[in-house]
């Protein structure tokens, strides 16, 4: 179970977000720089809320009084929008990255599901965007992670690809069943992936769709 509370003042406006999730895949749609980014940065560590709390599978990352749970305590995948791959690495060394040894079976199974083991060889440069994104999803998920939050992940692929992905994130979700949340502003894209979906603007949520019981604090 996973649930946001927070508040935090923006250069322009208030951000003040609030919702609970499962095992969902949570969308939050809105415009650039409504605040969306902000949100996954606080949920995992790399940013702190001014007020409020945030808390995954009992566990209080943050509540205001003691002291935010360390980024790398939050067991958390995180997939950024450019991917941030290591352009000196290979791909197999990218993808270990950040793993505390872990099972060398594991890795190699997310290899396989994800179809790159002909790219453990190869560094960034030398992939196409596509592969990158599959790449970058195995690193985030090589910690075997509580949750993963993507930041729009599939916006600089064409077409082709970026539906290719969406129907692979939908696939990895139901094989791993842990919360997602999700940064786009592409509506069909939260409509095929979301089930619940905030639309934020201002830093505000303004708007829900939900498929499925996902409770919600507007």
């Amino acid at each position: 179970m996973f649930s946001i509370h927070m508040k935090k003042q923006l250069a322009h406006f208030p951000l003040e977000i609030s919702f609970e999730a499962d095992r969902e895949i949570v969308v939050l749609f809105g415009p650039s720089g409504s605040g969306k980014t902000t949100v996954l940065n606080c949920i995992a560590g790399l940013s702190h809320p001014d007020a409020g709390s945030i808390t995954l599978n009992g566990v209080c990352f943050f509540d205001g009084k003691s002291r935010p749970v360390a980024p790398r305590r939050r067991n958390i995948g995180y997939l950024f929008q450019d991917y941030a791959l290591f352009p000196h690495m290979t791909v197999e060394k990218n993808i270990r990255y950040g793993m505390k040894g872990g099972s060398s079976a594991h890795v190699d199974q997310l290899v396989e599901v994800l179809g790159i083991g002909h790219l453990l060889g190869k560094y960034p440069q030398q992939i196409s965007g596509g592969e990158k994104q599959r790449v970058a999803l195995a690193r985030a998920l090589a910690t075997e992670p509580q949750m993963l939050l993507l930041d729009e992940p599939l916006s600089a692929l064409d077409r082709k690809t970026r539906l290719q992905c969406q129907e692979e994130l939908l696939r990895l979700h139901r094989d791993w069943n842990i919360p997602y949340v999700i940064v786009t502003h592409d509506l069909e894209e939260a409509k095929k992936l979301g089930d619940a979906i905030y639309f934020i603007e201002r830093g505000q949520i303004v708007d829900t769709f939900i498929k499925r019981p996902v409770s919600a604090n507007i």
